[in-house]
């Protein structure tokens, strides 16, 4: 597969905008502070910077790809559109009758996630459809003048209609769109038959919410980011990363932006797994920290997990169940308030917190000079010894060490006794703490084990936790790409164009439809083929195809792939051995005498993947030469020590050091961790490695 012309790949963070140019000469990379009250402004300012250091004109980019957490952003700190809800009369309250079950039964004080819209900005049309589809009352078209009338009244902007079954036949949301369209033209709609046309009304009435919560910012940001790129000269298409890990054309994402939530953190899937191919690694697991959250994700046989289901802005952090759902395809991976900019303080036990407030990029941690007095990660890390101060972001942005003694000491270190250095190492202790039990969360409920699998580390602050968040983990090998630091936005330029659709369509095994399932698959097919199609530029395209089955009267289904061609009699019997087969390997046996029943169908459509390359042989080993040295606090000694520093452009394959150590580059970091070795394999990746006894 070919990809003509230059491409820049931007991902827009809560701290840095992570710009990264694939262009003649290879891939140039720069790291500018986020401008979160107009984040264009840091996507362009990045793009003359990197443009300039390639010597590329802005005429030879052909492709921007660009992922974003605004999307996440906007739903987490409610800063969305003003919206209501349409459903079937009868059905007001499915947003509020949700599971019908509280997810902490013993908490009698339990927070319910907030639905983003009250009571009142929820309305009904009169109008009924059967589970199969068949039409049991019109739509009322009288109700749907009155439902404009109030619509206008309440000063609602976008509205969420999750009429009952209307995944099965979604005629009625249609006619309702094309009566609303004619009154109330400026009004922003999003159907639920089209963002999410599955079986679970409150599921699917959530996602459909959430798409229309953040549809006009959205829709706004990338279209004026559209006309600043081409202000710029860049003629070439703005495609945007998804969810999912695929990219998408720019009228998609308008359409559906709930699929853009967690596109930025999808691309350091994508990197870390092209890693891994290339590595040969079958079990990985990556380590993503930037300057707001760290992510953790699982790898297995060179591709990430990946998940339907996804709650946003969770009432309780840690349980399943109290945030919003949303049923997209993303990426699986554990996210925590564990960056460079989170804050830390001491509660009211005594005891060190940090996170998930974070200082941001405005004013950002106090060593920033910018405003900001709380005390930070990234203040902890310099007050260490960790960061160069004239060398951090690549020299744009001097860090002040009084600073950030200064706020550690005023945060943490005061009310603990402490001196500034002990009360530093306690808050890199916490983080540290913080996302090894997150991840190790995370690799439990699904049954993996941690220390069988390689670390692949990258973000502005993970090269610098990797090998202590390792030890505390039993992960004994770590490796880190070139560029690290803008790891995502690289992943960007890994990524294929694709597109996932979902449909629900009941059958049982034993009573197959076979001439309705197999005509929704290629229509299904067809559709995602014109979405996909616009971006490929050519390229050739592959399907894939999933049914979701599971025993008949279960809660939950099992992801089995489909075959290829048409589904007959011989298919079907296959699949049964396949969907059995993946049942036994997840519980251990399989249940006799259980019907099968499939809820939905799945197809994606995407680019084909680029071969993974070969990671040239490494010379025979040497003895690294260091290029200074710096003073770190070890915590457990309680003291300062001199440990050598090395710069990353200076080392070449073969190159060999023994931890304690600093690799220093222009974005980031690298800690050797005492008890580590590291060396340059022929890729110029660090690979770190645990000594035996250490």
């Amino acid at each position: 597969m070919t990809r003509p012309g230059s491409r820049l790949a931007v991902d827009v963070g809560g701290t840095f905008t992570d710009i990264a140019l694939e262009g003649p000469d290879g891939i140039t990379t720069t790291k500018t502070p986020t401008t979160p009250g107009d984040p264009a402004e840091a996507v362009i300012t990045g793009i003359r910077l990197v443009l300039e250091r390639a010597a590329l004109p802005a005429s030879e980019v052909a492709t921007v790809i660009h992922g974003t957490t605004l999307a996440t952003n906007a739903l987490i700190e409610r800063k969305g559109a003003r919206v209501g809800v349409v459903t079937t009369q009868g059905f007001r309250d499915v947003l509020e009758i949700a599971y019908e079950r509280r997810y902490d039964q013993y908490d009698i004080f339990v927070d319910k996630p907030d639905m983003l819209v009250p009571r009142e900005r929820c309305y009904t049309v009169a109008e009924r459809v059967d589970a199969d589809g068949e039409v049991l009352m019109p739509l009322d078209e009288a109700s749907v003048e009155r439902l404009a009338e109030d619509l206008a009244r309440d000063g609602v902007e976008s509205l969420a209609v999750g009429l009952l079954h209307s995944y099965a036949n979604s005629a009625h949301e249609r006619r309702l769109l094309e009566l609303l369209q004619e009154r109330l033209p400026h009004l922003w709609i999003s159907l639920s038959g089209e963002v999410s046309p599955e079986i679970r009304e409150y599921d699917r009435l959530c996602t459909t919410l959430a798409n229309a919560y953040i549809k006009p910012m959205m829709a706004g940001y990338l279209e004026d980011l559209e006309t600043r790129l081409q202000a710029e000269g860049i003629a070439g298409p703005l495609f945007i990363m998804t969810s999912g890990g695929g990219m998408t054309t720019l009228e998609t994402a308008v359409r559906f932006p709930i699929r853009l939530v967690e596109s930025g953190p999808s691309g350091g899937a994508i990197l870390a797994a092209a890693i891994a191919r290339s590595c040969g690694l079958d079990e990985v697991v990556s380590f993503d920290m930037g300057g707001t959250t760290a992510k953790v994700c699982l790898i297995d046989d060179g591709a990430p997990q990946s998940s339907r289901h996804f709650e946003i802005a969770r009432a309780a952090r840690f349980i399943k169940g109290s945030g919003l759902p949303v049923r997209i395809p993303v990426t699986e991976m554990i996210e925590i308030g564990a960056g460079g900019g989170s804050i830390a303080s001491v509660d009211s036990l005594g005891r060190i917190a940090v996170g998930p407030e974070s200082a941001g990029a405005e004013p950002g941690p106090a060593c920033y000079r910018r405003g900001g007095t709380r005390a930070t990660v990234t203040d902890a890390d310099a007050a260490l010894g960790y960061l160069d101060p004239e060398a951090f972001a690549e020299g744009r942005l001097p860090l002040d060490l009084a600073l950030a003694a200064g706020a550690v000491t005023q945060d943490v270190a005061q009310a603990l006794a402490l001196t500034a250095d002990a009360g530093a190492d306690g808050i890199s202790q916490i983080v540290d703490e913080n996302m090894a039990n997150a991840a190790r969360v995370h690799a439990v409920e699904r049954g993996k084990d941690l220390a069988q699998r390689t670390m692949i580390a990258f973000g502005g602050n993970g090269p610098l936790h990797a090998a202590r968040v390792a030890e505390k983990t039993g992960v004994t090998r770590i490796v880190v790409p070139p560029d690290p630091g803008v790891g995502s936005a690289i992943g960007f330029l890994n990524a294929p164009v694709s597109y996932e659709i979902v449909r629900s369509h009941y059958t049982l095994f034993d009573r197959f439809d076979f001439e309705g399932v197999n005509a929704l698959l290629a229509d299904m097919e067809r559709e995602a083929q014109d979405i996909v199609s616009p971006g490929a530029a050519g390229q050739a395209l592959t399907a894939r195809r999933i049914g979701f089955m599971r025993y008949r009267g279960q809660g939950h289904e099992l992801e089995i792939p489909l075959p290829e061609g048409p589904i007959n009699a011989p298919a079907l019997e296959a699949l049964r051995g396949d969907y059995e087969r993946e049942y036994a390997r997840l519980f251990s046996r399989v249940v006799p005498g259980m019907r099968i029943e499939v809820m939905n169908w799945a197809v994606v459509v995407a680019t084909e993947a680029e071969p993974p390359r070969p990671i040239p042989p490494c010379p025979e080993t040497r003895e690294a030469r260091a290029d200074g040295a710096r003073s770190l606090y070890f915590g457990r000694l309680g003291e300062r020590r001199e440990v050598p520093c090395y710069r990353r452009e200076a080392l070449e394959p073969g190159d060999g050091l023994e931890g304690p150590a600093l690799i220093v580059e222009a974005q980031t970091t690298s800690y050797v961790a005492p008890g580590f070795d590291a060396i340059i394999d022929g890729a110029g990746n660090i690979v770190m490695t645990r000594r035996e006894n250490s």
